[in-house]
């Protein structure tokens, strides 16, 4: 009966994981969607790198996100383990579905680049939110963060994030020119800072 009641308890806690890292990408997909891509924000995030590829490459986004999404989930798969690996499978099906959905919608979101700006800052540290405090990943660059801080708790998962979006933005500079850059920069600050205030509220939780 006491096994029982414990297997039901980790089953409730697994859904609601499940149902965060599902929120957490209808986050995530409706501002890369409708701010980011429209209004050529680079972030350092893995849709920033397929943006930057499909500039170079004229491959479209969608087949350039799964493709980098696929070496994220080994990535995930070897360092993370298995319980964040296959919530982190249902996050990246979840996040190309949404975005393509999104994308593909007929609805402008854009108001100008400043309310997208915040916007966008503030769904997407939603999402990370949602997806991290699950157990998951958003099967963006936060893969190699958390497992950096998996082995060293110490480093912040956001300053960690940070630090890759500006080693992509770096390579931005080549294809989407220095207005792109530096509004990228600002968000990767502004948003970085509001996933680590999330994150730090809930581990005090």
């Amino acid at each position: 009966m006491k096994k029982a009641l414990i297997s039901s308890e980790l089953a409730n806690t697994e859904i609601k994981a499940v149902g965060k890292v599902i929120i957490g990408n209808v986050f995530l997909g409706l501002a890369y969607a409708k701010w980011m891509k429209p209004d050529g924000i680079i972030n350092g995030g893995v849709t920033s790198i397929a943006m930057i590829l499909e500039k170079v490459t004229g491959i479209q986004i969608f087949y350039l996100t799964s493709v980098i999404t696929a070496f994220l989930l080994l990535f995930c798969f070897l360092f993370l383990g298995k319980g964040n690996f296959f919530k982190s499978i249902v996050s990246s099906v979840c996040y190309n579905l949404f975005f393509a959905l999104f994308y593909l919608m007929n609805i402008n979101l854009q108001v100008n680049i400043v309310v997208d700006f915040f916007l966008a800052s503030i769904f997407i540290a939603v999402g990370y939110y949602c997806c991290i405090s699950a157990n998951a990943s958003t099967v963006g660059m936060d893969v190699i963060a958390l497992a950096i801080n998996k082995k060293n708790p110490e480093f912040s998962v956001a300053r960690g994030i940070r630090y890759i979006n500006f080693g992509v933005l770096a390579l931005g500079f080549l294809t989407y020119g220095v207005k792109s850059v530096v509004i990228g920069i600002l968000f990767s600050l502004v948003n970085s800072y509001m996933l680590d205030f999330l994150l730090k509220k809930d581990s005090k939780r």
